[in-house]
């Protein structure tokens, strides 16, 4: 597998690089299972995004005129409650929030009360029973650190659309982030972001290669 390495200032850089690494190396597949079955796919093998000031604002892309964005605020903000609580909307399998709703609540309280020195305070999504899913969780870990006074993510996701999927997750985590920083007592730190399935589905190409071109 080839290991692509992405450095990037803010969310918004992080997924312009990502679009240009998969569009000029991603592996070009056939699905045979899984969301978009039949349909085709550029992927990278595995990548470790690297994100030096994900508060940066704004946290969404600014794509080209003419590009319909990739995510909102408006849509991200909604999307919050998904990510951090329990409820699930009518027709949903699952949300990330039903696993890491009691995680969060857990690892603010463990930093505020142990200490911030620990490889303890690490959230999983899913279960054994995930994988009998039509489509399981993508998000599968959110691994914390806290580093010179700075709450730090180590998110994996198993499979992960980067046209929609990469800039509303990492902003939604982000917002997750900064909140249990406020409530830990500590300043707002890096996101790491590691996959093996980072892809753009083949309705996307087009576009991205309007958004990579010209940003």
């Amino acid at each position: 597998m080839k290991i692509s390495l992405i450095e990037a200032r803010d969310l918004s850089e992080a997924w312009f690089l990502c679009l240009r690494k998969t569009l000029a190396e991603g592996r070009d597949y056939k699905i045979e299972r899984g969301s978009y079955a039949g349909e085709r796919r550029k992927e990278l093998d595995f990548v470790l995004v690297q994100i030096k000031s994900p508060g940066t604002r704004p946290l969404t892309p600014d794509v080209p005129q003419g590009v319909p964005p990739p995510t909102t605020m408006d849509y991200i903000e909604s999307y919050l409650p998904y990510l951090m609580t329990a409820h699930r909307a009518e027709g949903e399998q699952y949300t990330y929030g039903q696993y890491l709703e009691r995680q969060i609540t857990e690892v603010i309280r463990m930093y505020r009360e142990d200490g911030h020195n620990t490889n303890q305070a690490f959230m999983a999504v899913g279960d054994a029973q995930s994988i009998f899913l039509s489509d399981p969780p993508c998000l599968r870990a959110v691994d914390t650190r806290i580093l010179n006074g700075r709450l730090n993510f180590v998110v994996y996701f198993r499979s992960w659309d980067l046209w929609a999927g990469f800039p509303s997750n990492l902003a939604a985590l982000q917002l997750l982030k900064e909140y249990m920083a406020s409530e830990i007592g500590v300043s707002d730190g890096e996101i790491l972001a590691v996959s093996k399935g980072l892809h753009l589905y083949e309705y996307s190409w087009e576009l991205a290669k309007t958004s990579a071109r010209l940003e």
